[in-house]
């Protein structure tokens, strides 16, 4: 086994900027006002058993569908804006029928995929295969989907100590911030498809 603390630390730290957890503590809460209810266990897990399965299998996965890296990393950074967006501009580009938002759906989708294991997160995990030992992005995988279960169980909690005001701030500057994640993503990446 070739477990090295600092890889491990490092490739943590990537995916937690990437994931972006705390920065969507105001979809998250807009999700559990919505359905009700968020299955947190289940969001974490499936958020984890995307990343790890495409961890082993997403280049191939892609190279079987005609799709490189770089194409679905210029359609992460799309998706990437247009949250962006919602989330500076306070409005809804993504519709769904309010009636047919329960826990179960608003759990996986667009919770576990896209919010969580998401292009971004899914691109970051390819990125990372290139650099580091499988078990230590393995072990980071696992300790971001430990995190994210913690936030998931405590959002009403941390709802109530930052506040309406808090949360629409937050919401905003972290908005700002996937907006440029997302611009960087695009043209780190659209380069490369012309090359």
């Amino acid at each position: 086994m070739n477990f090295n603390f600092k890889e491990t630390f490092t490739a943590f730290m990537v995916l937690f900027a990437v994931i972006d957890v705390i920065g969507n503590i105001p979809i998250i809460i807009d999700l559990r006002k919505k359905a009700g209810h968020i299955q947190s266990e289940k969001a974490s897990l499936i958020a984890g058993f995307i990343m790890i399965i495409f961890l082993f299998l997403g280049q191939s996965l892609l190279k079987l569908i005609g799709i490189d890296v770089n194409s679905f990393a210029v359609a992460g950074s799309f998706i990437l804006f247009f949250i962006a967006l919602e989330m500076i501009l306070g409005i809804t580009l993504y519709k769904d029928n309010e009636d047919d938002v329960n826990a179960i759906t608003a759990s996986i989708f667009p919770l576990a995929f896209p919010l969580i294991a998401g292009p971004g997160s899914l691109t970051t995990l390819l990125s990372l295969r290139a650099e580091f030992h499988i078990e230590n992005i393995i072990i980071a995988v696992l300790l971001n989907v430990i995190l994210i279960y913690i936030v998931l169980k405590t959002s009403s909690k941390i709802e109530r100590i930052i506040g309406p005001n808090g949360i629409q701030i937050i919401r905003k500057i972290f908005g700002v911030i996937l907006l440029a994640i997302s611009v960087k993503l695009f043209a780190a990446n659209i380069k490369m498809l012309f090359i």
